[in-house]
């Protein structure tokens, strides 16, 4: 957040053009935009004062996907990441790289400052819950912000936590892909549950001892998702205790 209180937005896109475009369109939103052209500037570029990362995954030298990655592991910075058809690869590719959101050119102002608050919004404490909520030998403290596995810290993004909590929450009801697109994204995707599979996928890599067999984020045939007891009978009619390709 710029010392006016205002959005800062680093983008990273080698079209000089788009830069300054969405420079200006988002200025009026409220948004400060800081624009790069390489994804080598990019990792240079993105400090703590940076609030979220526009990421084009075509760049010269190092690409967008490898951008992604290098991020994610060293925080959370989120980023959006920009696709040139929401159809393609590319967009699962980015997801899985660490991307908490996609758009599509050609770029909406309008649309990309509300993702961007949506984003942003993940920063606030998760759903009204108990202080601590065990699941298994993972323990959520949704008011810390922290996910613990026998004590040793697990790192979530603000969207994997926020996606934990919600299931935790609802404890153990079944929460619907609608459900979690509004709760955890803040808009509607209109039926695009990409997002939300790839998510869960990563999820599971970082809470599930197992994740191709797992016992704590449930996928409901037909439903949705909810939390398990990580026990050996955790699985109920109608419940797959497995990832999938499907999310």
């Amino acid at each position: 957040m710029s010392e006016h209180g205002r959005t800062r937005v680093l983008l990273v896109d080698d079209d000089v053009r788009i830069g300054r475009a969405l420079g200006l369109a988002l200025g009026d939103e409220g948004v400060d935009v800081e624009a790069v052209h390489t994804g080598e500037q990019a990792l240079v570029s993105a400090r703590p004062d940076v609030d979220v990362v526009l990421l084009d995954l075509m760049l010269p030298g190092i690409d967008g996907l490898t951008v992604c990655r290098r991020l994610r592991e060293t925080g959370d910075l989120p980023i959006i990441m920009v696709t040139a058809r929401s159809d393609c690869a590319d967009v699962i590719a980015g997801l899985e790289a660490g991307a908490d959101d996609y758009v599509t050119k050609p770029l909406v102002a309008g649309e990309l400052a509300a993702r961007i608050r949506a984003l942003l919004r993940r920063r606030r404490p998760a759903p009204a819950a108990p202080r601590r909520i065990t699941v298994g030998d993972v323990e959520l403290r949704p008011d810390e912000g922290t996910v613990l596995r026998d004590g040793v810290p697990v790192h979530l993004t603000r969207t994997e936590f926020r996606l934990f909590a919600e299931l935790a929450a609802a404890g153990g009801r079944i929460v619907t892909r609608d459900e979690l697109l509004s709760r955890v994204w803040g808009y509607e995707y209109h039926g695009d549950t990409r997002l939300l599979d790839v998510h869960v996928r990563r999820l599971r890599r970082k809470v599930e001892l197992d994740p191709d067999r797992p016992v704590l984020v449930l996928t409901v045939r037909g439903a949705g998702y909810k939390i398990g007891d990580a026990g050996p009978d955790a699985a109920l009619p109608g419940v797959v205790p497995v990832s999938g390709r499907g999310g």
